[in-house]
């Protein structure tokens, strides 16, 4: 591959957004690739028990507009909030394409859920439909009594016939055609609600022109998605962001595959739709994640491109440890992983073990896929370019079309090197509106106006994750901004000390968080989940700290660890911190009542 040393200076500068007047996801994700490649297969979907179902696009393009005609008779409008509460299956692709043709808004909703959870999402949203199977259905029965909007339950898979109707029924019966609608790139496509650190969850609207900010990072982060055809970024009016991007050589197909539930950005935005949107395939794989069933499932649909949270790279590296020997049919060409720090362990494994260096990628649902790296690219000469390769630890830098800089408090950008919260301007280099921002969150305008710094046409929106940038525009990431803390008055980001706890062969995962001190206001303390085969005795507990010790800052090894058979973690695969400093400070208040 030959080397590129100024080619990430020249795409960022050279990058230009492009946002047509009118964009739709039904249109840009599957009318059109009916039209042009309706062969072409769009969805391989896996069973739990591995029986597997190929669909084309025009099969999708077809049910979706089944599907769309069946909720216009149900009632649903342009605007209106559609609950999807499925797995990775063909009728979630189905239904996110329906309700875009009809210009109503998709709220995926995890199939994890309990039934608060549901019912908090649903009245909240006021949605008037909900679409779900045998996943979530028992949960979404128990609720549905306190969901006034709620009026139609469309049942799928095993919990047809305890809903209002059926899919089946549904794809079957005779509606009137409908015509798909014509949305503008501003209007809302997509409410994802997010699990804050404090509160309830917010609603985060998501417009059509989303997809489109998302495009210049999805293609760098999978080393240009290679079925692209060149000019793809940074080539003036060729950049990616119309309805004609480049795309299409269906002789050279992509095949993508993330465990990421689709009902969450990372599924959604960062694997299912983009994938679609090049006309491409994408994996779906019901069931628990398990490293072993990730391997054969990637080997047996040759996978190219993955989307992997550092928590699964974690399991995978401690199953199996080499991955090219068990599983020789592997054919992976990119790998993005996303949601935690990735770190020089799980690098070093993806690098040398699996022969694919990580694309570490920073984002949120409000503002996602905004940095991140590109280990190649493809130069309008047609040919494979080095790109901007990971620094190992880094989040990377500004993807092509997004201004980042670090701020202080007081919203000023701070000095290279510095700690600061990462944040995005509304506009990119070029004074141009950056496509990728949520419309705000959904009836929380104190909360939309919380997130940003500066007046509303010219402001930064923060992220609330610390990272500082280098002298070369990479960021480093330390942590969220309500994970760090100080210990002995030394300030303690939790992740570079997690890395460096799972590079020990005796640790599957670790978290770190303070514990509450009288002398030092805190001390380091680290729950750590064990790899098979060990036993959490003290002799390990001070193995462990002599390996930290011995490798980062004295403050920063684990005065106390503490094992666990599981670390709390959101359903999007984050670890939960939160849930065990607070466990910490309720153990140090009861500590102090007994000793009163």
């Amino acid at each position: 591959m030959r080397a590129a040393p100024h080619a990430y200076d020249a795409i960022y500068r050279g990058f230009r957004w492009r946002v047509p007047r009118e964009f739709n996801f039904f249109e840009v994700c599957c009318a059109r690739w009916a039209r042009e490649t309706p062969r072409a297969t769009a969805l391989v979907c896996e069973s739990e028990r591995g029986a597997v179902e190929r669909f084309t696009y025009a099969a999708l393009h077809g049910a979706a507009l089944r599907i769309a005609a069946a909720l216009t008779a149900r009632g649903v409008r342009r605007g209106d909030r559609v609950a999807i509460v499925m797995p990775q299956r063909f009728e979630t692709a189905v239904a996110h394409m329906a309700v875009s043709a009809l210009g109503a808004v998709a709220m995926p909703l995890s199939m994890l859920f309990g039934p608060q959870a549901l019912a908090f999402r649903l009245r909240d949203s006021a949605a008037v439909v909900a679409i779900v199977d045998e996943s979530a259905i028992e949960n979404l029965l128990a609720v549905r009594g306190e969901c006034e909007a709620l009026r139609h339950l469309v049942a799928v898979g095993q919990a047809q016939g305890r809903g209002d109707s059926d899919w089946a029924t549904e794809m079957g019966s005779v509606h009137a055609p409908v015509e798909p609608a014509r949305t503008l790139a501003d209007d809302p496509a997509v409410l994802i609600y997010t699990s804050g650190t404090t509160g309830p969850a917010k609603g985060a609207l998501i417009p059509q022109r989303a997809l489109i900010g998302n495009l210049s990072g999805f293609v760098a982060s999978q080393n240009w998605f290679s079925h692209i055809r060149p000019p793809a970024l940074g080539q003036g009016e060729r950049g990616m962001g119309g309805v004609d991007a480049p795309a299409g050589n269906q002789n050279m197909r992509s095949v993508f595959w993330s465990p990421a539930d689709w009902a969450w950005t990372g599924g959604l935005m960062d694997a299912l739709l983009p994938t679609l949107y090049f006309g491409q395939t994408i994996l779906g794989v019901q069931g628990r994640f398990a490293p072993e069933r990730a391997f054969e499932s990637m080997q047996r649909h040759s996978v190219t491109h993955s989307f992997l949270f550092p928590t699964a790279l974690k399991a995978m590296m401690k199953a199996v440890p080499a991955p090219r020997q068990h599983y020789p049919g592997l054919k992976l060409r990119a790998i993005m992983s996303a949601g935690e720090a990735v770190g020089d362990a799980v690098f070093a494994y993806c690098r040398d073990a699996l022969g694919v260096g990580v694309n570490e990628m920073f984002g949120q649902t409000e503002i996602n896929y905004i940095v991140g790296n590109c280990a190649s690219y493809v130069g309008i000469d047609g040919r494979t370019h080095a790109g901007w390769p990971a620094r190992p630890g880094s989040m990377g830098r500004p993807y092509p079309g997004h201004r980042i800089a670090v701020l202080d408090d007081a919203g000023r950008e701070v000095p290279r090197g510095t700690p600061g919260d990462v944040a995005l301007h509304r506009r990119d280099r070029h004074g141009d509106p950056d496509p990728v921002f949520f419309l705000g969150y959904w009836r929380n305008d104190a909360a939309t106006r919380a997130k940003f710094t500066g007046d509303p046409d010219n402001s930064w929106c923060r992220t609330g994750d610390t990272a500082l940038m280098d002298a070369d525009g990479y960021l480093w990431y330390q942590g969220r901004s309500d994970d760090m803390f100080k210990a002995a008055g030394y300030r303690i980001g939790p992740s570079e000390v997690e890395n460096c706890l799972v590079k020990h062969a005796a640790v599957a995962n670790a978290a770190v968080v303070p514990k509450p001190d009288a002398e030092r206001g805190a001390v380091v303390k680290a729950y750590v989940v064990l790899a098979p085969g060990f036993v959490g005795d003290n002799a390990l507990i001070e193995a462990l700290q002599q390996h930290v010790r011995g490798r980062l800052a004295p403050y920063e090894y684990p005065k106390e660890i503490e094992f666990i058979d599981a670390l709390p973690m959101t359903t999007t695969g984050k670890v939960q911190r939160r849930v065990l400093r607070l466990q910490e400070e309720a153990r140090a208040q009861a500590r102090s009542i007994g000793s009163a």
